[in-house]
């Protein structure tokens, strides 16, 4: 993969660096915590400017999440409440707490969201669901890519040759992102089926 983006950069220079990111909001298994390091070590040995490099991964990362905000808006309220309807252990009443959550949180959860792994790229499809108003989301996008790229565009800049001491400490943290995430799922499945057993006993009496 670094060769491919190594390619891309030599190729396209900053507008290389940015399209890595476009596609990684897509295909999230594009590490950004490879990307921006990555470009930021290519800015300091010269190939790069560096401000270009903040510009493009954060447009980048703009385009990418509105890519994904448009297929939420796509899928549309009533599509997924469909969806959801046929999914083992998933309720509509999921779907709709879920939703009045969003409305209630949407715009932190937007900011905040593009400095988490995992859900930097899932976090622009319930937007698009819900149909944020377009100029927030794109104004909160904008900011929470700037300060995630430069965090790890600098981070690169600054290690040098070092650059990928920065994707082995962010993977603990993905892994923990993660981790939790699993933890959450089975802790859903479980009280889904323990309601499921308590409704079957309750119907037999």
């Amino acid at each position: 993969m670094t060769d491919w983006l190594v390619g891309l950069m030599e190729t396209l220079g900053a507008p290389g660096a940015g399209l890595a990111i476009a596609l990684e909001n897509l295909f999230p298994p594009l590490p950004s915590e490879v990307i921006l390091p990555l470009a930021g070590f290519t800015a300091s040995r010269g190939e790069m400017d560096l401000l270009d490099v903040l510009v493009c991964t954060t447009l980048g990362s703009v385009i990418g999440a509105l890519a994904l905000y448009w297929v939420g808006a796509l899928l549309g309220r009533e599509r997924t409440l469909a969806i959801a309807a046929k999914l083992p252990l998933v309720k509509t009443s999921d779907i709709e707490k879920t939703e009045a959550w969003f409305l209630k949180h949407g715009r932190k959860t937007v900011f905040f969201g593009r400095m988490i792994p995992l859900f930097r790229s899932l976090i622009s499809v319930p937007a698009g669901v819900e149909r944020m108003p377009l100029v927030p989301f794109t104004l909160l996008t904008a900011t929470g890519s700037l300060i995630w790229n430069t965090i790890f565009v600098m981070a690169g800049y600054l290690l040098g040759e070092n650059w990928s001491l920065v994707e082995a400490y962010v993977g603990i943290g993905s892994k923990v992102v993660l981790g939790l995430v699993v933890l959450a799922i089975v802790v859903f499945v479980a009280v889904r089926l323990t309601e499921r057993r308590k409704g079957r006993h309750a119907s037999r009496r």
